[in-house]
Parts: C-alpha cells; sequence; structure tokens
C-alpha cells in the first residue's frame, strides 16, 4: 500500500496536539498513521491514491474531528525521496551552512516575481514541479525566507526544512 505525507500548514504544538492529529487521519480511513514532530506532519498508508482525494479526506476528518482543517498538502514518500536525492541546493551553489528548506504546493507554483529572489541572506532560488527551493542563512531580522516565500507564492504553501523532510520520508 502506498505510503504517503500530509504536510499541514499553520500547525503548532499551541493550536493541534498530533494524538489527535493522528486520530483524525485514522478516521479518514487511513492505516499505519504517525506524526513527525510537532508541526504538521502526517505519515500514513491509503489505498487512496489520488492525493487531492486523500487532501479532501483529510481536511474533511479534521473538520469534524476538530472543528477546524489545517491546509493539507499531500506527498508520496517516493515524491519526498526523489527530493532528497536530486539535491538541487549543490546544484545551485548553495553554501553547505546554509539552512535548507523546501515548500510544498498543490499545483505547480507560478511565481509572482521573478526568481531567484533574495533578500538578507535568503534566496528563493529554484521551483520544480509542485515544490520551491530556498536556502537563508538566519539573521537578526528574523525569517526573512518566509516573506519571501510569500511574495513570491502567497499562503497557498507548506514549508519545511531539508531536515524535516528526510524525516518524513524515513517514517
Amino acid at each position: 500500500m502506498p505510503r504517503y505525507v500530509a504536510l499541514l500548514r499553520g500547525v503548532s504544538p499551541q493550536n493541534a496536539k498530533m494524538p489527535e492529529l493522528k486520530a483524525c487521519f485514522e478516521l479518514a480511513g487511513f492505516t499505519s498513521v504517525r506524526t513527525v514532530l510537532s508541526s504538521g506532519n502526517v505519515v500514513f498508508d491509503s489505498v487512496i491514491t489520488d492525493q487531492a482525494a486523500i487532501e479532501t479526506a483529510a481536511e474533511q476528518a479534521m473538520e469534524k474531528s476538530l472543528n477546524r482543517s489545517f491546509y493539507p498538502i499531500v506527498r508520496a514518500v517516493t515524491e519526498l525521496e526523489s527530493i532528497l536525492a536530486s539535491d538541487p541546493y549543490t546544484e545551485h551553489g548553495i553554501p553547505t551552512d546554509a539552512k535548507r528548506v523546501v515548500s510544498f504546493f498543490r499545483q505547480a507554483p507560478i511565481p509572482r516575481v521573478s526568481l531567484p529572489l533574495a533578500q538578507d541572506m535568503a534566496s528563493v532560488f529554484l521551483v520544480r514541479g509542485r515544490e520551491a527551493f530556498t536556502a537563508y542563512k538566519p539573521v537578526d531580522k528574523g525569517p526573512v525566507f518566509m516573506v519571501l516565500i510569500e511574495k513570491a507564492f502567497g499562503k497557498e504553501v507548506t514549508t519545511r526544512t531539508l531536515d524535516t523532510v528526510a524525516k518524513c520520508a524515513a517514517a
């Protein structure tokens, strides 16, 4: 049975408990459900293979159980493994000490501005398929890379570090 990851936008330990999210996905009929970290990553098996249908089922289950829904973006674990294997950061000369981030979209995004988009040691440098790739070095101004991502693509996106993507793929 295929394994998937639902990357939920806007989840934090303050607004969602991982056992409750796990229960929502089980209610939706998904199996072998696990949460990864506390930032809205749910890994599961599904007989449904259409990712849009999985997103809809997850949204409905969250609405029913939690009386709210977090915007889910679903990927097959094999897709995450391909992202990790492709390493666009090295390909694009991103320094090894930069934080590496992947933004996920339901549909292939069309940037609102020209890429690469850079500011204060952060850069959105590549769109490939339904993902955008960002790198940054922390600065005193806070998470500048998130401002760049929203400027380039809007808010129907969810973002994970490459380390979190690896943890989700391995779960």
